[in-house]
């Protein structure tokens, strides 16, 4: 089946993007990815995106954005509705890893959460520790996250067919390493939860990615 569906997504959410597509047998969409570390700078993420879909509107019957609003300050949804595009409802992958239910019951528990994804986890000492210059000076550490109480890991891929929400046990050593470190760098408890691609995918089925 030839694609007639293109979603432009960030780079951080494209591993879950094509595990997804894969398991649902979407064979009619495409992906194609901005630079997950654009959220560092989210004044590129307008213009990114705007350009991919003019670059690809020609060529695809549907096009959708895989993104949250991502510090872009409603700029991105302005620019979308400009052009009658839809993208993921919320404002970060969080919600869209957890569902919007469970994500804002874990928010409203303890409001001073610093939220791990994965992609995250596996890059953030690359992202945090030093795109946002705290190696370097490490004083930024508490003017950024001295408000925060708690690191949450919300897991996508433990390695196992268990899909409980608790389930975490079988989490790859390494991962799990590295959700440990960025917690031990922000000073901050680590709490795990499995959350799974079923909310992820259940948000995709709501921009209607599944209709060929």
């Amino acid at each position: 089946m030839r694609a007639n569906t293109l979603i432009i997504g960030c780079g951080a959410l494209a591993h879950e993007l094509v595990a997804v597509l894969k398991a649902s047998d979407w064979a009619h969409v495409d992906v194609d990815c901005l630079p997950a570390h654009w959220h560092n700078t989210p004044e590129r993420i307008v213009p990114g995106v705007e350009a991919k879909i003019l670059a690809a509107r020609d060529r695809y019957a549907r096009i959708v954005v895989a993104y949250g609003d991502c510090g872009t300050g409603g700029a991105l949804d302005t620019m979308l509705a400009r052009h009658d595009i839809e993208r993921l409802p919320g404002d970060h992958c969080y919600s869209f890893f957890a569902g919007a239910q469970v994500f804002d019951a874990l928010a409203e528990a303890e409001i001073g959460t610093f939220y791990l994804t994965d992609y995250l986890a596996a890059n953030f000492e690359r992202l945090i520790m030093r795109d946002l210059g705290i190696r370097e000076h490490p004083e930024l550490r508490d003017l950024y996250f001295g408000h925060y109480t708690r690191l949450l890991y919300l897991v996508q891929d433990d390695g196992s067919s268990d899909t409980g929400p608790d389930r975490v046990a079988g989490l790859p050593g390494d991962r799990m390493a590295d959700a440990e470190a960025a917690a031990r760098a922000l000073g901050l408890p680590l709490v795990t939860r499995f959350t799974g691609l079923a909310p992820f995918s259940h948000a995709l089925r709501g921009i209607a990615v599944v209709a060929a």
